[in-house]
């Protein structure tokens, strides 16, 4: 009896931590990007704060609650191709509420891309070897973080990866785990947070009277719309479908099209389907079990919630962190969805060369015309397995 209730108790905690690690390595991982690009454009400081705070609340809520409902492990995040390509535009004419009204646009169009059902069967036609192909190459990155870490960190990386080993070893359920809570332990003993840090106000939501101007529709709006489609929402559900889950497109896109419209009132850039972190909510190391998974991305939303009440110190804290450690207990975390991801994109001859070709091209990093490797990836992938089927018979 007492080891039924802690099986129970285990397989109860094992997608919490997930979703925790998921929230946290995406938040982590990108609000400094998300800072930057919002000030760039022309927000305040206050104003930047407010747009990270709404986002996160945003998102939040939303993961909750798609899953919630769905009983699946859909994870929605903020653009973070979008905040990359907001970094490099600048602020546009009309300055920061053009930026908002470009937002709220965006937002509309990805609503309207719910309603147009040729995507949606575009999507679920797929191949699962090319699908699965573009997973693997957008983890390999982040999975080669903790041999990173361990080459520019070693005294601090090192026992990571060793508490993880000796957790693979002797218990396997535990071991990402294991590693995150080493993680916690040699950040809080190592991290000095910036004198005054918890002298701040509570994060507060400021709204910013949108304008729309041509302008700003053309350089912000219709990029930030083929950024977002390209390389979060269409990798997102391969993501979901590489590891078995049937998600339809326009039901998400009219969700993080209208979360994306409200936040835009108060500065927050495009949410959208999760890609990078959707795989450690929607893998096996959220559960063995894929239906057991959903729970994840619930963790994940409220951990997002709570990174957005506490923005200003949970910002200095992993500011204050060497990046490449949160990074890394990620990456460990993934391996298990990578090597999963590759034995099924090259099980079959037939399509094989065509998912290295996803592969390589995903991994590659390449951004063509604002467009990210996994689309290419993709779209390569596809091409070449449509080129091979149509050879002439010998």
């Amino acid at each position: 009896m007492p080891d039924t209730v802690l099986t129970g108790r285990s397989a109860t905690a094992q997608p919490i931590i997930a979703g925790v690690l998921a929230a946290v390595v995406g938040y982590a991982s990108t609000f400094t990007l998300l800072l930057a690009a919002l000030t760039a454009s022309g927000a305040s400081p206050q104003q930047a704060g407010s747009g990270l705070f709404a986002v996160c609340l945003g998102i939040g809520l939303l993961n909750i609650v798609v899953a919630w409902r769905s009983r699946l492990p859909i994870s929605i995040a903020w653009s973070t191709p979008g905040a990359a390509f907001l970094l490099t535009v600048g602020e546009p004419i009309g300055g920061y509420p053009a930026v908002t009204g470009a937002f709220i646009v965006c937002a509309g169009m990805i609503i309207l891309t719910g309603f147009i059902k040729p995507l949606g069967r575009l999507v679920a036609s797929i191949p699962s070897a090319i699908a699965n192909a573009m997973l693997a190459g957008m983890l390999l990155t982040l999975c080669l973080a903790p041999i990173r870490a361990v080459g520019e960190l070693p005294l601090l990386a090192l026992p990571i990866l060793l508490a993880w080993a000796l957790g693979l070893k002797f218990a396997r359920r535990y071991a990402v785990p294991i590693a995150v809570v080493v993680t916690g332990v040699i950040l809080a003993t190592t991290t000095q947070l910036p004198t005054g840090v918890f002298d701040g106000a509570w994060p507060s939501l400021m709204p910013v009277m949108p304008v729309f101007t041509v302008d700003a529709i053309i350089r912000i709006a219709l990029p930030l719309y083929i950024v977002t489609m390209a390389s979060q929402n269409l990798p997102g559900l391969a993501v979901m479908r590489a590891n078995g889950y049937a998600v339809s497109p326009a039901p998400m896109f009219l969700a993080t099209g209208t979360v994306s419209a409200l936040t835009a009132v108060f500065g927050g850039i495009t949410s959208n389907l999760a890609a990078i972190t959707a795989a450690i909510c929607a893998g096996p190391e959220a559960h063995p079990d894929p239906g057991k998974r959903w729970p994840a991305p619930i963790a994940a939303g409220g951990t997002y919630i709570l990174l957005g009440l506490i923005a200003s110190v949970a910002a200095a804290f992993i500011a204050a962190s060497p990046p490449i450690l949160i990074q890394a207990v990620a990456g460990l975390a993934l391996f298990a969805s990578l090597a999963s991801s590759l034995s099924a994109a090259l099980n079959s001859e037939d399509t094989r060369l065509p998912a290295v070709l996803t592969f390589v091209t995903t991994a590659s990093g390449i951004t063509i015309i604002g467009v990210g490797a996994p689309f290419w990836g993709l779209v390569g992938g596809i091409v070449l397995l449509v080129l091979l089927r149509s050879r002439p018979s010998a």
